[in-house]
């Protein structure tokens, strides 16, 4: 298959004033390519303007923080090894912790559909939390398994576990799981994306490989899925097998992004089952990613994850602010 690589160019800078450690999540805010929330080993969320480049607001948890979100333009929800949810106010620069779990919460969603927060958490539990008023409204167990990933389109949930099940919840009715499958990928789960057609989601594994399932169980539907290995490199005689850590959706082509810990992105058609682009070799693992509402900018944090190698002196923490064009998102 023959890759465009794309170079290093004005297109894409360096944002300043940067987390001291490994950084666990970007997230861009629900209708705006300028503000970016970031979440980070150093114990704090950072809150960028990245049209200015510069750091617009900074607050901390006691311990590591491992995801973090928007509720709207003024407000962030933060979880991490303290095991706090934490509601930020980016206005009044006030907080609030809504409440707890009994374990470290890795992931933190917002429902725009029923107006909740979810969080999920090595607890083996996924709790929906009212964002009026702190308050849990429900606890949801996870077959017990720790939770790595979820991702949420409109009504339609998904969680991935440390047992490489997956469950697809609807959001509407939280009484029962819709949905209990198995990762069609023979390795640890490491990050689950729903297309936002909310036809299914896309599934990255430690061992190189990312699968593309349908959540229609109609077999004909069920015919469609697939799996491919990616963020894989050869090295004389021998091939790398790099961990995927970070898929984003391109919310207007329903295209999306890749990034390993081989320190490429790449930019995937799905349905096609084409690679787009590759960009050019970060300096060390891609550790998250997300694309702007409107798919015009793809942030790009990168931090040495620790499970390959341990380089020393060890790389700087970055996140790259990329302007992506059609000819590197749009099915060809």
């Amino acid at each position: 298959m023959t890759v465009t690589r794309v170079a290093e160019s004005r297109t894409e800078f360096k944002l300043k004033s940067l987390p001291e450690d490994c950084i666990s999540s970007v997230k861009f805010a629900p209708k705006s390519s300028q503000f970016l929330l970031v979440s980070s080993w150093d114990c704090t969320v950072r809150l960028y303007d990245v049209t200015g480049n510069i750091e617009r607001h900074k607050y901390t948890h006691e311990l590591p923080v491992l995801d973090v979100c928007f509720r709207d333009a003024v407000h962030s929800y933060s979880g991490g090894l303290d095991q706090n949810l934490k509601l930020y106010d980016l206005n009044a620069s006030t907080e609030t912790v809504l409440g707890e779990h009994k374990g470290a919460i890795r992931c933190v969603e917002y429902a725009t559909e029923v107006n909740a927060v979810l969080t999920g958490s090595w607890d083996g539990t996924v709790k929906m939390w009212d964002s009026r008023v702190p308050n849990c409204v429900g606890t949801y167990n996870q077959g017990n398994e720790r939770v790595y990933t979820m991702s949420i389109v409109g009504e339609k949930f998904v969680v991935g576990t440390s047992g490489r099940k997956i469950f697809v919840w609807d959001v509407r009715n939280m009484g029962h799981v819709n949905q209990r499958r198995e990762s069609s990928l023979k390795y640890q789960t490491r990050c689950i994306r729903v297309f936002p057609n909310k036809q299914g989601y896309v599934l990255s594994s430690i061992e190189g490989r990312v699968a593309v399932e349908y959540l229609d169980s109609n077999p004909e539907v069920q015919k469609k899925k697939y799996a491919f290995k990616c963020h894989r490199i050869k090295d004389g005689g021998l091939e790398k097998i790099y961990p995927v850590n970070a898929i984003s959706f391109h919310s207007v082509y329903n295209t999306f992004a890749t990034g390993g810990s081989d320190g490429y992105v790449n930019i995937w058609d799905g349905f096609n089952k084409k690679r787009l682009c590759q960009f050019h070799r970060y300096n060390t693992a891609v550790s998250s990613l997300s694309f702007s509402h409107d798919g015009s900018a793809l942030a790009i944090a990168c931090s040495q994850l620790d499970e390959t190698q341990i380089e020393d002196p060890k790389p700087e923490d970055t996140i790259y602010i990329r302007y992506v064009t059609d000819q590197e998102t749009k099915p060809k």
